[in-house]
């Protein structure tokens, strides 16, 4: 990895305050002061932990982790399935292999960790039980406990109910599907699951006598992520801990790990949501991640684009001197690849378009193969 020059206008070092310990701000943190700017990250919980189960990252993603070193740590405790199999009604309609485009599934807390070691390898100051409440263009904010900062910088990575975004009055449209998803951690059981290729993921679809579906992924050799997808008006479907009998009368040959998932009571259902904004960017101020983008999961890149977007926001600051043209430039270049995966993502929630098999086409994988170190597309 290669770092750049210390990054100051004059004799004065540029700071950034950013919102938000998650993948794109930890993301954000660790770039910008791998390239010389004196960064402060705000978690307003007590500790930095990810929030979820299990996650994907795919070509840009680990091409993201590869610029800010973090991609051998992420590697090692992870896992690439042979193919990506669909299947309804318990039959197989599709084996995708994406082209040999690297993807790869693991722990939301092993990339978490991943990033936030690197973050504080680059000297990112982390506070933690620190919650900014209010950011101003001009480049202060402010936190919950009445402290004031000034920066040249501020970086709202707080999520989909962003402060940072709703005090300085971006304004945006929000979508929600009609379904949603319990998503959680248990042991494989591949001993106990029996002959199969469960090192595969598995997309698993029913649409008779009810929509249910899970989507069966390894994380790595002990843990499984399972997501258990059911509408919203189903209230058996979405109960949380699971309903072991409502989803073992379609899915029977999974309960060894159905099992391990009833007991888990601290799992919850979300909704599927799209939040599109009219702008990233105000003067000082740039929105990342879900506070920017929040997306639906079909094409698992909501952390990808995220992290892309971090990146590419300290590439940018690197070469344009100054911190708002710059903001402006970045989001121009960066902004429509993410508008185009946010509205296919949303469109294949809406028709459970997934289910069909054969839906991971070139156009549906455009973030996926995009390289933000290069700003080239794979194949």
């Amino acid at each position: 990895m290669q770092m750049a020059n210390v990054s100051k206008r004059g004799s004065k070092t540029l700071h950034a305050e950013i919102a938000g310990a998650g993948f794109a701000g930890l993301t954000a943190a660790a770039a910008l002061a791998q390239r010389g700017w004196s960064v402060r990250l705000h978690e307003k919980d007590e500790e930095l932990r990810a929030f979820g189960a299990g996650i994907y990252l795919w070509h840009n993603g680990l091409r993201v982790l590869e610029a800010v070193g973090a991609l051998e740590d992420v590697l090692n405790g992870s896992h690439t399935p042979p193919v990506y199999e669909t299947w309804r009604h318990n039959k197989s309609v599709s084996r995708e292999t994406f082209n040999g485009l690297p993807w790869r599934i693991m722990t939301r807390q092993h990339l978490h960790n991943a990033l936030a070691n690197r973050a504080r390898a680059a000297g990112v100051e982390i506070r933690t039980k620190s919650e900014v409440v209010k950011a101003d263009p001009s480049g202060k904010i402010e936190l919950a406990s009445g402290e004031v900062l000034e920066a040249d910088l501020v970086v709202g990575a707080d999520g989909v109910a962003s402060k940072v975004r709703d005090s300085v009055g971006f304004e945006y449209d929000r979508w929600v599907s009609v379904d949603g998803l319990i998503r959680m951690l248990v042991p494989r059981k591949k001993k106990e699951l029996g002959a199969g290729e469960w090192d595969n993921t598995i997309d698993m679809w029913h649409f008779w006598p009810r929509v249910q579906r899970i989507l069966y992924s390894p994380c790595n050799d002990n843990e499984l992520y399972l997501g258990f997808m059911a509408p919203a008006a189903d209230p058996r479907g979405s109960r949380v801990p699971i309903d072991l009998e409502y989803w073992m009368e379609l899915f029977p040959f999974l309960e060894p790990v159905l099992v391990e998932a009833a007991k888990k009571d601290t799992a919850r259902y979300d909704r599927y949501q799209t939040n599109t904004l009219k702008e990233w960017t105000r003067g000082k101020v740039a929105l990342i991640g879900d506070a920017a983008h929040a997306m639906c999961p079909a094409l698992a890149q909501g952390a990808g684009c995220a992290m892309v977007n971090a990146l590419s926001l300290a590439m940018e600051l690197d070469e344009v001197a100054d911190v708002e043209e710059a903001l402006k430039s970045w989001e121009k270049r960066i902004r429509p690849i993410t508008d185009r995966c946010q509205a296919l993502s949303g469109e294949y929630a809406a028709n459970r378009a997934l289910s069909k098999g054969n839906q991971f086409t070139r156009q549906a994988l455009e973030a996926a193969r995009y390289d933000p170190t290069r700003r080239v597309f794979s194949w």
